[in-house]
């Protein structure tokens, strides 16, 4: 009975952690949400309370669908983050069946090379790369914020997927291979459908820092035709007078994206994590 006692108050503790955990996390984004819809005298005057009747005001969205062309900058966020996700699941999933599947003088050695772009921040090469964006005329272009992403994010992608990978089955592949497919088909028709949760917690690990990502779009895109949805949000924030309304409208309608995606891949997400701690 005691050890049923301690297994029971070791799972509380573990729940209550992981709740207050879960707490903390979503607590300033409530208190955007809750914000982006009350007056400017609300916000500063409680910025905890609920909305009601009075201090219920939309004017932060009405302020950001007028100026500062949001809808182009969600565009551009958009654009940025689904071609910089298509490239890295393509080439991360490609780079990792290779390193998982064929054994090769320097495989040891290419994998931890790859394992060196997760510790090292690809922002302590920010001047190099302003200068080969510069020389290749790439500066305030969207190419330029795919290029980068697609880099930063590739290693992780490597990294996670590989590991999976190695759980497919010798057999199912060699038999693949006994039927007369390509190296290309057992990839694409074989490997790939049973690593679909794997492809799915890359694609949100890779996808939640370009969406949120202000420093690249900041250097290599800053133009008006460039700015990403985060950056967009800075022209409500002035040196002396900032539009809180505006500002924290924009950011509720930033986290739509990031929620939605959630959502859809929460199922194979969750199965990812957890058979990633299995293995």
């Amino acid at each position: 009975m005691s050890v049923a006692r301690r297994s029971m108050a070791r799972s509380i503790a573990a729940h209550a952690v992981l709740i207050a955990y879960v707490l903390i996390a979503l607590f300033p984004v409530f208190v955007i949400v809750i914000n982006s819809v009350k007056s400017r005298r609300a916000i500063f005057a409680d910025p905890l309370a609920l909305p009601t009747a009075e201090t219920f005001d939309l004017v932060g969205y009405h302020t950001v669908l007028r100026q500062g062309d949001f809808l182009l900058y969600f565009q551009n966020s958009m654009i940025v983050t689904v071609a910089s996700l298509a490239l890295v699941l393509l080439f991360g999933a490609m780079a990792a069946f290779a390193l998982s599947e064929y054994r090769f003088w320097g495989n040891s050695l290419m994998g931890l090379y790859l394992a060196l772009g997760i510790m090292i921040p690809i922002r302590l090469g920010t001047v190099v790369i302003l200068q080969m964006m510069v020389a290749g005329g790439l500066v305030n272009t969207l190419t330029a914020l795919v290029l980068v992403y697609t880099a930063q994010g590739l290693p992780l992608a490597v990294f996670i997927l590989s590991e999976f990978m190695r759980g497919v089955s010798d057999d199912l592949k060699n038999a693949g291979r006994i039927d007369g497919l390509s190296e290309y088909a057992i990839f694409f028709r074989l490997v790939l459908p049973l690593v679909r949760p794997a492809m799915a917690t890359v694609a949100v690990f890779t996808m939640i820092p370009i969406w949120n990502d202000l420093w690249f779009p900041l250097i290599l895109a800053p133009s008006e035709a460039t700015k990403t949805i985060t950056l967009g949000s800075q022209v409500f924030i002035g040196q002396f007078v900032t539009n809180w309304n505006a500002v924290l409208a924009a950011l509720s309608l930033a986290i739509l994206p990031v929620l939605v995606m959630y959502l859809i891949f929460s199922r194979q997400l969750i199965r990812g994590i957890t058979a990633g701690a299995v293995k």
